[in-house]
C-alpha cells in the first residue's frame, strides 16, 4: 500500500532489508560476544564483583543516595530552565529591539560556553561572594550552571519552533483582532508545544546526564561519584560502571517515554471529532464547523 509520503517496498527491498536486518543481529550479537569474552578474560564476570549489588547496603549507602541527588539537581534545573527558556525564546522574537537584542546576546553568550566551565564559575561566585554552606554549594553551583547552559538552548528550540509554524497562523490571528501576545499565548505556543517536545525532551536528558560533570569536579555527590566510592570499597570498578550506565538508561526512558505519551495526548486533544456535517447543519449553525469556523471571518467567496 502506498502513500503520498510513502511508497511499499517491493519485493527486492523486502529482501534486502530483511538481509540488513539479519547482518545487523550477527554483527550485534558478535559485538556482545567480543565484549563477553573480553570481561571474562579480565576476570570482571567473577560473582564476587556482582554480589554487592543484590545486598541492600551498596544501593542504601551509596547508589540510592546519588541517585536522589541526581534527580534532584536535575528537577530544580528542569523547573527553572523550562520557563526561563520560554521566556528568552519569545523576548528574542519581541518587534522592540531593546527587548530583543539583550535577550539574544544573553542567549548566545550562555549557550557558547561549556557547562562544565558554567559550573566552576558558579561554584566560584558561591565562594566568594555569597554565604552558602561549603555542604550545598556543589548543587548550587550545579543547578546555575545547567539552567544558564540548558536555559539558552531550550530558549533557541522555543523560538524555532515558533517561526517553523505557517506565518498564515499569525496574519489569520492579527485578521481576527488579537494583539501580539494574544497570538502568541492562545495561537502559537499551543501548536508549537507538539513541535517542539521531542527537542525539549532531548534537552532534559542531556540535563540528566550533565549532573555528572558536577561530581566528578565539584565534589557533588551524585550517582556516578557515588559510584567512584562504592567502587573503591569494593574493588569493582567495571561492574560498578555497567550498574550505573543501567540506571541512567532507565532514567532517561522513562523521561522519554512519558514525553511520548505527552506528545500523543496532545496530539490526540488537537484532533477533531471526526463528524461529518451536512450542509443543512453549517448553514443553520456556522459556528458547529471544527476549529471555531462561525466568526464571519470567512466572508463571502
Amino acid at each position: 500500500m502506498s502513500s503520498v509520503l510513502y511508497d511499499s517496498p517491493g519485493p527486492r527491498a523486502k529482501q534486502r532489508n530483511v538481509i540488513l536486518s539479519v547482518l545487523f543481529v550477527v554483527l550485534l550479537a558478535a559485538a556482545l560476544w567480543w565484549v563477553w569474552t573480553k570481561m571474562d578474560d579480565k576476570k570482571q564476570l567473577e560473582w564476587a564483583l556482582w554480589e554487592p549489588f543484590t545486598t541492600s547496603e551498596a544501593w542504601t549507602t551509596y547508589l540510592l543516595p546519588g541517585l536522589g541527588d541526581t534527580l534532584k539537581a536535575a528537577a530544580l534545573a528542569m523547573v527553572i530552565a523550562l520557563p526561563l527558556g520560554a521566556f528568552f525564546g519569545i523576548a528574542r522574537m519581541s518587534d522592540h529591539r531593546w527587548v530583543s537584542v539583550p535577550a539574544g546576546a544573553v542567549v548566545e553568550f550562555f549557550r557558547a560556553i561549556p557547562v562544565l566551565l558554567l559550573m566552576l564559575f558558579a561554584n566560584e561566585f558561591f565562594v566568594r561572594s555569597t554565604n552558602v554552606s561549603s555542604e550545598d554549594r556543589p548543587l548550587y553551583a550545579v543547578v546555575t550552571g545547567l539552567v544558564l547552559y540548558n536555559a539558552s538552548v531550550l530558549a533557541e528550540i522555543v523560538r524555532a519552533g515558533i517561526l517553523a509554524l505557517p506565518r498564515g497562523q499569525t496574519e489569520a490571528a492579527y485578521a481576527i483582532g488579537l494583539r501580539k501576545g494574544q497570538t502568541m499565548s492562545s495561537i502559537l505556543l499551543p501548536q508549537a508545544v507538539t513541535a517542539m517536545l521531542p527537542a525539549i525532551v532531548s534537552q532534559l536528558v542531556v540535563i540528566v546526564k550533565d549532573t555528572a560533570l558536577g561530581g566528578v569536579m565539584l565534589g557533588f555527590t551524585e550517582l556516578l561519584s557515588a559510584r567512584s566510592t562504592l567502587a573503591a570499597n569494593y574493588a569493582n570498578v567495571v561492574p560498578s560502571f555497567v550498574v550505573v550506565a543501567i540506571i541512567y538508561i532507565v532514567l532517561n526512558w522513562l523521561l522519554t517515554s512519558f514525553a511520548s505519551w505527552l506528545e500523543g495526548r496532545l496530539r490526540h486533544s488537537k484532533r477533531g471529532t471526526g463528524a461529518v456535517l451536512a450542509a443543512d447543519d453549517v448553514e443553520d449553525n456556522p459556528a458547529a464547523i471544527p476549529g471555531g469556523a462561525g466568526t464571519g471571518a470567512g466572508g463571502g467567496g
